[in-house]
């Protein structure tokens, strides 16, 4: 006989705890919705300096809400002098600036983890390079007047739901330093378009050199705080830790990373690529939010050995990825390629990756397996 549980249930009822997977748990029937509803780069696309919108990686937390463009307003109150309310047409009067800035998700690679964190299994393609066109928070913040206390400045955005059993709106927050960097803007058209709405439509926050959770999407209200915002995804969500009890660090800024688009075609099921033998141009793209790309290692053999790539000229600004190339003589046999990007500040790739247990801010080389056959 089944025993039925009379209990009410609470919200916290239909959300678990964070969890890692058994050592050969396969991936889970939430984890493939989870996937179905998010999406990657496909890596041909690389090809693209700019990454068509319909191509760019796409994560959403919740739903994406319902947003009228016309009646839509942004909030900006608070620990202020003079609180604002405007439009996305006062938005649009506002001086208009236009930036190259690549996006990646803080989850990116963590499907390669062993063990496994068990949540969005990203593999390699949570990136895209987009223009966003908008204008500048900053001004808008000190045309509101910061107190001399603010502290912290919390972005809220229109989705809302449940996670790990604390319900909220999707909240986010920036030191007062870091949201007055003039390249933070307040987005309102992607790749010359107005947003999408999966992309945040009418309205987002773009913070160049973050990881995605930074950017908040459906943006509609920004409030200074004199105290530091503790909400779940600062405090909770979006920490490196090593395990259950440990308060962790925040994930920031995007770590180096260089992708390569594999080169010849693929078999369907596996992603293995096939290639002629002979000359081949063996390309892809690299990305820091810390400081610029200043150099790419491409291997040929796995990680034995190591030769310098090309990198192009930086024309997409000092937030966009850079294309870099390399030219290879294919041989017959298996092969398996990668880079490694090393960024002005002198981060690297690591060939292990660390592991920590949400599975943020993986950066270790990417294997791509190519077969060469005999002619």
């Amino acid at each position: 006989m089944t025993t039925v549980d009379d209990r009410t249930p609470t919200v916290a009822d239909v959300s678990g705890p964070s969890r890692l997977a058994e050592p050969d748990e396969a991936i889970s029937a939430e984890e493939l919705q989870l996937a179905a509803r998010n999406h990657g780069i496909p890596l041909e696309a690389l090809r693209y300096d700019v990454t068509p919108a319909g191509l760019h990686y796409l994560l959403i937390h919740y739903d994406i809400p319902d947003v009228d463009p016309v009646a839509h307003t942004l909030t900006i109150g608070g620990a202020v002098d003079r609180p604002l309310t405007v439009t996305l047409a006062d938005l649009r009067e506002r001086p208009r600036v236009t930036r190259q800035v690549t996006l990646e998700c803080a989850g990116n690679g963590r499907a390669l983890l062993h063990p496994r964190p068990v949540s969005q299994p990203w593999l390699v393609e949570a990136v895209g390079n987009a223009e966003w066109t908008g204008t500048p928070l900053a001004p808008l913040l000190r045309e509101a007047g910061l107190g001399p206390d603010a502290v912290d400045v919390v972005f809220t955005g229109a989705d809302h739901g449940v996670e790990r059993g604390v319900e909220q709106d999707y909240q986010r927050a920036l030191s007062v330093a870091d949201a007055l960097r003039e390249e933070v803007l307040l987005a309102y058209e992607m790749n010359g378009a107005p947003l999408l709405p999966q992309h945040g439509a009418p309205l987002r926050l773009i913070v160049p050199g973050w990881y995605g959770m930074a950017h908040v999407k459906w943006l509609q209200s920004v409030e200074i705080r004199t105290e530091p915002f503790e909400g779940y995804q600062n405090a909770v969500a979006y920490r490196v830790r090593t395990d259950a009890d440990d308060p962790g660090v925040p994930v920031t800024r995007i770590e180096p990373r260089a992708l390569v688009r594999p080169p010849g075609f693929p078999d369907f099921m596996s992603r293995r690529r096939v290639l002629r033998p002979g000359p081949c141009t063996v390309d892809g793209r690299a990305w820091s939010g810390h400081a610029p790309v200043v150099s790419v290692e491409v291997t040929t053999d796995g990680g034995q050995s190591w030769a310098p790539a090309e990198l192009d000229p930086a024309d997409g600004g000092d937030f966009a990825w850079r294309r870099w190339r390399y030219e290879w003589s294919a041989t017959p046999g298996r092969h398996v390629l990668g880079a490694r990007a090393t960024d002005a500040s002198g981060r690297t790739q690591p060939v292990e990756q660390p592991w920590n247990r949400g599975g943020f801010a993986n950066n270790l080389v990417q294997r791509v397996e190519v077969v060469v056959p005999a002619e």
